[in-house]
């Protein structure tokens, strides 16, 4: 079914890609769910299925300039969130705009990235529509439409919380009555539709009202979602775990969110259905729990700690300028290296010269010793490497910031829950931390968010953190909050990289809070289509 040029424009002007009338093929879709109308799209299990499928395919691979580039979940949805930190730093013009901070309405890392949030969203309202219509025909049954449904709620409260991360103020500036953005719950595939999209005003929605419609997703979702892989109720189609969503997925973002809330008593209630209450810390939904070695969840993307990961394989991936190993890889053993580690953290003698995470399985120097890249992902040729979403070592850390903040002194499970992570990276016990290492809270908890720095290096993570922190006040990056002071784009130097400490000009200066950099501009095809998205003020 095609769309009208008119109706493309509106749908396009609104950043929702009318999935039905999009004429791109998602090769993760054996049989495109946009090969088919409306109807027959959800006219047996199978093709629902698809169509939920095509859901998490939208967050792997976007629309970019013609192509596809891994926005918005993806290889590059990573690298935008590592290169809005300082931990690592751009080396070519892919991402440079987003290092150093010089977006504008029309930039296209900020651009499609607002673009294809919103595609995503939309295609997760339409098939929740089809999943319903499939319901009340007895296509699937109740049960089965429920864990469709709760799998499009848990990707489309992703989508948003990703959109007010980086188009809004943190939920910390005023309790949540900065401008949000707008939550889109209804599917756009008609020009009225359209219409009455267009009629929601940004104004209408502060960060507060959009946390909580996310919680509200989450809670669905968590209720609905199974526990670990099954096979759907009354069809034969199984749902692998990772790359499908499940119950302690959408626990983990519920935790995420309480987090940027600052809702600690909150984090901890959510964190205690996935984690036991001592060690080794497994979980009692899923069997989930920590690899043995630091490098579990990249040698295997489906590994016991990998809870949600967005899928790549051999026959579906957005080419080498859209999947980790090539973008993050060392150009020595074939890779672009586009993004490398900067000294900035390598050379922060806070990361031990031991921690097993500098070694040579989970990074590769390059051959002049004036780089440092990733070892993450780590498959060149074919490009199957995941994009990881959540991992359980995420949740421990979680819990063990929420716990130390909610304690008076040092809180005893937040140590141990630190140590669960550290740990199997800093073998040494004299290295390793007790309650005598910060004997008050305030030092544990700045550990324990050194310890993420560290763990989700080159994960995408970084821009989360420095967004939830900015008005923090204790713990804010920079003083007033902010985006710290980076590296310069271009080649480095051997004597930058010493794990002892080094020397190395910042020549990116820091953004503060206060300045309108610190929020991405809204799309100008949004504003310029749907005037009641306010562009955020600077732009």
């Amino acid at each position: 079914m095609k769309m009208n040029n008119k109706l493309k424009s509106i749908t396009a002007g609104l950043a929702t890609l009318l999935v039905l009338g999009s004429c791109e093929k998602k090769v993760l879709d054996l049989q495109p769910y946009n090969s088919f109308s409306d109807v027959s799209a959800f006219s047996d299990p199978n093709k629902v299925n698809l169509a939920v499928n095509g859901v998490y395919d939208g967050g792997q691979t976007g629309f970019y300039a013609g192509g596809q580039r891994g926005y918005p979940f993806g290889a590059a949805g990573i690298q935008q969130g590592d290169m809005r930190g300082e931990d690592m730093r751009n080396t070519a013009l892919f991402f440079q705009v987003t290092h150093e901070a010089a977006y504008n309405p029309v930039t296209a890392n900020n651009d499609f990235m607002f673009q294809t949030l919103y595609a995503m969203i939309n295609r997760s309202n339409l098939v929740i529509d089809g999943v319903r219509d499939a319901v009340t025909k007895n296509i699937i049954s109740a049960d089965a439409g429920n864990i469709f449904l709760g799998e499009c709620r848990f990707l489309r409260a992703m989508a948003h919380h990703e959109l007010v991360l980086n188009w809004s103020r943190p939920f910390l500036d005023g309790n949540g009555s900065q401008m949000g953005i707008i939550y889109r719950e209804t599917g756009i595939n008609s020009e009225e539709k359209a219409n009455v999209a267009r009629e929601l005003k940004r104004a209408d929605f502060p960060v507060s009202l959009v946390y909580t419609k996310i919680l509200a997703d989450l809670d669905f979702a968590e209720t609905n979602l199974p526990a670990t892989n099954i096979t759907v109720p009354g069809t034969s189609i199984a749902l692998p775990r990772t790359y499908r969503a499940t119950r302690a997925a959408a626990i983990a973002l519920k935790m995420r969110v309480r987090m940027h809330m600052g809702d600690w008593a909150a984090v901890v209630t959510e964190g205690n259905k996935l984690v036991s209450a001592a060690a080794p810390f497994t979980s009692p939904i899923g069997g989930w729990a920590l690899t043995a070695a630091p490098d579990g969840p990249f040698a295997s993307n489906t590994s016991s700690e990998s809870i949600f990961s967005i899928r790549n394989d051999a026959v579906d991936n957005p080419g080498p300028n859209g999947a980790l190993a090539n973008m993050l890889g060392n150009p020595a053993l074939g890779a672009r290296g586009l993004v490398e580690i900067s000294p900035v953290m390598w050379s922060n003698p806070q990361w031990l010269c031991s921690d097993l995470r500098r070694g040579a399985t989970l990074v590769n120097a390059s051959p002049t010793g004036n780089a440092r890249f990733t070892n993450k992902y780590r498959d060149i040729t074919n490009r199957s490497d995941a994009a990881p979403v959540f991992r359980y070592a995420e949740v421990l850390l979680m819990l063990a910031e929420a716990e130390a903040r909610r304690a008076t002194g040092v809180s005893t499970r937040a140590l141990a829950l630190l140590n669960a992570v550290r740990n199997r990276s800093v073998t040494n016990p004299a290295e390793q931390f007790t309650s005598a290492s910060f004997g008050e809270r305030d030092p544990l908890i700045s550990a324990i968010l050194f310890e993420r720095r560290i763990e989700f290096l080159a994960e995408g993570k970084r821009w989360g953190d420095l967004h939830r922190l900015a008005r923090d006040p204790n713990f804010a990056p920079i003083a007033g909050g902010g985006i710290p002071s980076k590296v310069q784009t271009g080649a480095g130097q051997v004597a930058w990289f010493n794990c002892a400490g080094a020397t190395f000009p910042r020549t990116v200066v820091a953004v503060p809070y206060s300045d309108h950099r610190f929020l991405w501009p809204v799309s100008l095809l949004e504003i310029q289509q749907n005037p009641n998205f306010n562009q955020n003020p600077g732009y």
